[in-house]
């Protein structure tokens, strides 16, 4: 039985890439990249809508801001901002910079470009980076000092026994008489 249309819109849409057709991001995953517009990385605010379809097929959308009246398409600030490779591409060259290949293999087995593929770990290099500062920034609070060892380790209520694995063994043992 099919769903009504409604319905389906409200589930969690299907990423791009992933199994099934892929369905428009809901504009509550859009925020206005304008820094000088108040609503500036608020999602979900509700001040976007849909202006125009642009690109090859008319897939990508181009947003509107109706608190800064700016507009600007939904892939700025992404890596398929201003990049003619197909979205398939892209994700298969994130893949192989996770796991450790170099640019000239990644250019190889992608069969893009090297400069394109430099390109891409250059952009996505610096947006790591910022989204690191950012959550940084978002720590409810400083860490001062901490050592490695203190990080990992635990406090336990009986200072007499000490686990190892399935056996314990006691520190102080009992004195034989």
């Amino acid at each position: 039985m099919a769903m009504p249309l409604e319905t389906r819109r409200s589930e969690a849409p299907t990423p791009p890439g992933s199994a099934g057709p892929a369905e428009p991001w809901p504009l509550a995953f859009f925020a206005c990249p304008n820094p000088d517009c108040p609503s500036f990385n608020v999602f979900g605010a509700g001040n976007l809508s849909v202006a125009e379809h642009m690109g090859k097929g008319k897939a990508i959308r181009r947003l509107y801001c109706n608190v800064c009246h700016g507009r600007f398409s939904e892939r700025q600030g992404s890596l398929l901002e201003d990049s003619k490779l197909p979205p398939p591409s892209v994700r298969r060259i994130v893949k192989c910079f996770g796991y450790g290949l170099s640019v000239t293999a990644t250019a190889d087995i992608c069969e893009a470009d090297p400069r394109t593929v430099q390109r891409l770990l250059e952009k996505g290099g610096r947006r790591a980076q910022d989204f690191h500062r950012l959550q940084l920034e978002r720590t409810p609070a400083r860490l001062e000092a901490v050592q490695l060892d203190e990080m990992h380790g635990h406090v336990t209520g009986d200072d007499d026994v000490e686990k190892k694995g399935a056996r314990t063994r006691r520190r102080n043992p009992p004195a034989r008489g």
